[in-house]
């Protein structure tokens, strides 16, 4: 079961915090990762893109010429999609790219992430967030003691609210504060480093180690069912004959 220091604000060690094999110390699946990734980043496009129909481009709707004996192509409308300032054909439409995405794959991607994070060295748990004063300059001085130098996620407990925390962190670049209610594994692909509360890291190993219990304890196929005896299998009509005869 690997150990991690429990830290305070300013670097120093305060404490350790044993974390779940089941959840930090997970094989790490890319593929897995690349997936959740994916449905993250598909779920945030707006899809509001979109040209317009034959019936939505300005202009009349009669006939330019007749069909025959002019010597020119025949032509229906002048909004025609050959014609310019014409219509467009099968063109984008308003659309929603988001799509189902199973939670016992997205569960195992967290867990990989997470696992990921410790094998780098690039986790950090602290004790709280004891932030007494809104100031930006005050929490960098208090990143600079963690020796943060990169891109950070910060992860505070859901039930939480800390209001100087997030008045604090909100104008530092390349740093994000979520909830642990709302941790995904592209979070924690994207930041170089992440900073858990005390509370927050436990309480999420939890509801991740429960997730990982249930996979691992699932029955397999027939197991703990009533074995049912196989009905005979029906003879053809060319194995009837053959025994009368």
């Amino acid at each position: 079961m690997p150990v991690v220091d429990v830290v305070n604000l300013d670097g120093k060690k305060v404490g350790e915090v044993e974390l779940a094999d089941a959840v930090f110390g997970a094989k790490v699946n890319a593929h897995l990762l690349h997936e959740a990734s994916r449905w993250y980043l598909a779920g945030l496009r707006r899809g509001t893109h979109k040209v317009k129909e034959k019936s939505e481009v300005s202009g009349a709707g009669r006939k330019l010429w007749r069909q025959k004996g002019t010597g020119r192509a025949r032509v229906g409308s002048i909004r025609s999609p050959l014609w310019r300032h014409g219509a467009t054909v099968h063109g984008p439409q308003p659309r929603s790219y988001d799509y189902t995405f199973p939670r016992k794959k997205l569960m195992g991607a967290l867990r990989s992430a997470l696992a990921a994070k410790l094998a780098d060295g690039k986790l950090i748990v602290v004790n709280a967030f004891d932030v007494k004063d809104p100031k930006t300059k005050e929490f960098r001085k208090a990143l600079d003691s963690l020796k943060v130098d990169a891109t950070v996620l910060i992860v505070e407990e859901a039930k939480h609210e800390n209001r100087n925390l997030g008045l604090s962190a909100r104008n530092i670049q390349g740093l994000e504060l979520i909830r642990s209610n709302e941790v995904h594994p592209y979070h924690l692909l994207r930041y170089d480093r992440v900073i858990f509360s005390q509370p927050a890291i436990e309480k999420l190993q939890v509801s991740l180690t429960k997730s990982a219990s249930r996979r691992e304890h699932k029955p397999e196929a027939g197991e703990g069912e009533k074995k049912t005896a196989r009905a005979p299998r029906r003879r053809t009509r060319h194995e009837k004959a053959a025994e009368v005869a």
